[in-house]
């Protein structure tokens, strides 16, 4: 048995170099809502040293709200938006000697692209357009996941380890009670139950069913680094590998393309 653990870096939390050591993908942020050109040569140069997938992580235009505002706008918008962002960090990773093997989105554009198809769509299309072999990062039973299949573009389906869940899969809002996690034995065990058992229980006691390809830690928590190697060493203790989930899933849905031609 094995699983990815991801982590969003690049975002000024101090802790990057930190992670990298206890992760399998990198998602670097792209400038709009935190990081920019240095921290992101920085991540890049640490996750190829180290080993670790990188991704892009675009978000809304939206630095002075951190990418956590919600925003209408046009396919087009959208699309440009999340190209530019991926521009960036590609040639960034190029310039190192590296790539970006996946991307997930950041804040808003994740929630919003969770429930809202068309925006969904938008972001698969930049993503395809961008390199049709890129593996997108989205919530687990989201629209995201919905809008990557159908346009056949490789996806792993992400859970989080401290983050509350509603009785329909999506994320506790963090303005509500229940958003987030600190208690460490509680988060161990959401977290092989998610991996072994495939589901994850609700706010309400209900429980959510979900496949649980990748796993994000948080990097920005008080205890982010404790929760990481602690969560690391229990995966360790029961068999669990710890690898890249991007190119599984890049080579899988290759074969699958394939597969239509013939």
């Amino acid at each position: 048995m094995q699983i990815d653990l991801n982590a969003d870096l690049g975002e000024d939390c101090g802790n990057d170099e930190a992670l990298l050591d206890l992760v399998s993908s990198a998602n670097i942020a792209c400038g709009w809502h935190a990081g920019g050109p240095t921290q992101m040569r920085d991540c890049v140069r640490w996750a190829l040293q180290k080993g670790v997938a990188i991704g892009a992580h675009p978000s809304f235009n939206d630095r002075a709200n951190f990418g956590r505002s919600e925003m209408t706008l046009p396919f087009a918008e959208v699309y440009a938006g999340v190209l530019y962002q991926l521009g960036a960090l590609d040639a960034i990773a190029r310039a190192e000697g590296g790539r970006i093997v996946h991307v997930k989105p950041h804040g808003a554009l994740y929630n919003q692209a969770a429930r809202d198809l068309p925006l969904a769509e938008a972001i698969v299309a930049a993503v395809h357009a961008f390199d049709p072999s890129v593996v997108i990062f989205a919530l687990a039973n989201s629209q995201l996941v919905e809008a990557a299949r159908r346009a056949g573009v490789p996806y792993a389906e992400e859970v989080f380890a401290d983050r509350g869940y509603m009785p329909d899969g999506a994320l506790v809002p963090r303005s509500q009670p229940g958003a987030l996690l600190d208690d460490e034995d509680a988060v161990m065990t959401r977290t092989l139950g998610m991996i072994r058992e495939k589901r994850v229980q609700a706010i309400d006691g209900s429980i959510v069913p979900l496949n649980a390809q990748t796993i994000c830690l948080h990097g920005d928590g008080a205890h982010a680094l404790a929760f990481a190697r602690k969560i690391r060493e229990r995966l360790a203790a029961e068999s669990i590998a710890v690898r890249p989930t991007a190119a599984a899933a890049a080579t899988a849905a290759s074969a699958a393309r394939a597969a239509q031609m013939h």
